[in-house]
């Protein structure tokens, strides 16, 4: 069916009082109302003083609010996908002005004063068709946000037109707010205090987005929404479990979420992002090797949610976050000895610093696949060695991000068969890649110069370190009298020229620029860094670089064919799969072919 979408502006007063039919609902999944004090104040001053230029009964001006983007649910309800906090600010300032005026006996109101009492009642209340009475517990507006006293607080505020003068909540506050403003202009300015009510009412304009379907309102959101944090998959997943859950689990659903939530952001992680890692589990154990990344809201609303609905999802997201508390805070785990293990941290960091996430989908399922295995220290250091050396020397070759993404999800599905999976990927000879190690894409550099100090030391690069130049990249013109410029540039930014440094140097090459930098090189705590300020070598050229290059690629091919042949050779005891496939043995007939194994 073709998507259908309304949109047609409307003054405060028409927008709001649709509500008598279709009323506004705050759905489950959206955040609590969060407008500060500084926003309802300009919301509230950008009104009056539109009032006092430019609107008012006299003039034909229109001060414009925004967008509400909406769906008419299931139960005949306007759902606000987008624009909640302005349409319950609204009904917050007209709740205010609304208390202020009928606190005038009735005796002793104005014309003007009855006419907006009797504007307002039903942009807030549903009122008797017949005789107009208020019926003050039927609000047009209702905020479901889980877990959310907040709920309450507003549906109380717009009941009576009261608020808890101690409360620090953001209804009270702004109610509150509210109404000292209004008063306060009242009182200083009060023949507009009804041009105000009026332009309020008729000349701010909304303009409402009526989608079809929450999925095209949702749609209509992401595109329009640039305002600060988008209303996430997340945040829609959380209320679809919830609502689905019996009312006793509900709390200590919301708890654990909560705690998820905390935890995740901690570890410089989201949920958001957690519920993507688990999506490549889930298609690893589906056998799912397409290369078409499916959105994560799509992905999990197949089958009406029945993905979401798994009982051990929560405890998979844990378990995922475990991962990345390790990898991107460096904490230690209770009871996980790979955790602690400096060789497996160094391979994680390295990984890190690969030009794109590939990387993380196999570790995470390998990681929630057998973490409670026996050797699983041992298993996942020599997967992840694999996986780096793989990984690196495909890239240094074809540096594309896309080149092995087709392998990687072969490896996933591979992963959930067997604790030492074979790895698809398109063989490299090793004899090959010395250029392209000695001269790599810039994009590799980091991963090359930690695989080289990681060699040489038992614990992890400093957070941030830069890439040194050892011969700088400016230099005096008579330095290289005889060299071509374009030479020397190229030179400079071969990986023997390289090294991790905590600090960037600013030393331009001339008459003893090397001595000046070994004084620096020696003071660092990076083992092969420090090694270089304490060598004896005395000058640096380009001779010097060549020379470097032809070390450091060889070093790196030696670490690469070490960790592969680790890998290949795990003793078969040490494997939950038990005698390899006839895959894994034709892929191991290939290696010996190579001269790997």
């Amino acid at each position: 069916m073709p998507t259908t979408i309304e949109v047609n502006k409307q003054s405060v007063e028409a927008l709001l009082g649709s509500g008598k039919s279709k009323p506004f609902v705050i759905p489950e999944y959206q955040r609590p109302y969060a407008w500060t004090d500084e926003q309802v104040e300009t919301l509230f001053e950008d009104l009056w003083d539109f009032t006092a230029t430019s609107g008012g009964t006299e003039r034909e001006s229109s001060y414009f609010l925004g967008s509400v983007v909406s769906y008419e649910n299931e139960d005949g309800e306007q759902e606000i996908i987008d624009g909640q906090q302005r349409i319950t600010s609204l009904f917050l300032l007209l709740r205010a002005i609304y208390t202020k005026l009928v606190a005038t006996p009735a005796s002793e109101r104005t014309a003007e004063a009855n006419n907006f009492i009797g504007k307002i009642e039903p942009t807030i209340w549903r009122t008797n068709k017949l005789t107009g009475t208020v019926d003050f517990k039927n609000i047009l507006l209702t905020s479901r946000v889980v877990n959310n006293e907040g709920n309450e607080i507003l549906r109380s505020i717009l009941e009576t037109g009261k608020a808890d003068e101690d409360a620090k909540d953001n209804y009270s506050k702004n109610y509150r707010h509210f109404q000292e403003l209004f008063d306060k202009h009242s009182t200083e300015n009060p023949l507009m205090v009804y041009q105000f009510i009026y332009a309020l009412l008729n000349q701010a304009i909304l303009l409402p987005i009526t989608a079809d379907t929450q999925d095209t309102a949702l749609t209509i959101f992401s595109t329009l929404n640039d305002r600060g944090l988008p209303l996430s998959d997340a945040d829609i997943f959380k209320a679809k479990i919830y609502n689905q859950l019996a009312p006793d689990d509900k709390k200590a659903f919301i708890d654990r979420w909560k705690d998820l939530d905390e935890q995740s952001t901690d570890a410089n992680e989201s949920i958001q992002q957690l519920f993507y890692y688990n999506m490549f589990y889930y298609r690893a154990l589906d056998k799912d090797t397409k290369t078409t990344t499916p959105g994560v809201r799509k992905y999990y609303a197949a089958n009406k949610f029945e993905r979401l609905y798994k009982p051990e999802l929560l405890d998979t997201l844990f378990v995922i976050l475990n991962l990345w508390k390790v990898v991107n805070k460096g904490e230690e785990l209770e009871d996980e000895a790979w955790s602690k293990n400096i060789k497996i941290r160094q391979t994680l960091d390295i990984l890190t610093s690969y030009p794109n996430e590939y990387w993380k989908y196999p570790v995470v399922i390998y990681y929630v696949c057998y973490r409670n295995e026996e050797n699983f220290e041992t298993r996942f250091a020599r997967f992840l060695n694999k996986l780096l050396m793989e990984l690196m020397t495909k890239y240094l070759m074809i540096p594309t991000i896309n080149a092995v993404k087709p392998d990687i999800l072969k490896l996933n599905s591979a992963i959930v068969a067997s604790d030492i999976p074979a790895f698809e990927f398109k063989t490299v000879d090793m004899t090959q890649l010395e250029p392209y190690i000695q001269n790599p894409n810039r994009n590799v550099v980091r991963m090359l110069l930690k695989t080289l100090a990681y060699e040489h030391q038992d614990d992890l690069l400093p957070a941030k370190w830069e890439i040194e130049h050892i011969f700088p990249q400016k230099w005096q013109t008579n330095y290289f009298p005889d060299e071509p410029d374009a030479t020397i540039k190229e030179k400079i930014e071969h990986i023997g020229n390289k090294l991790p440094f905590e600090k960037k140097l600013n030393i331009v090459a001339g008459n003893g620029y090397f001595g000046k930098k070994k004084k620096e090189y020696t003071a660092s705590q990076i083992v092969i860094t420090k090694a270089m300020g304490t060598s004896d070598v005395m000058d640096w050229n380009l001779e010097s670089i060549t020379k470097r290059d032809i070390r450091v690629s060889d070093e790196v091919v030696k670490i690469m064919n070490r960790w592969n042949n680790e890998y290949l050779n795990t003793p078969v005891s040490e494997c939950k799969a038990g005698e390899p496939s006839e895959e894994e043995l034709a892929q191991i007939e290939k290696f010996k072919k190579n001269g790997w194994i």
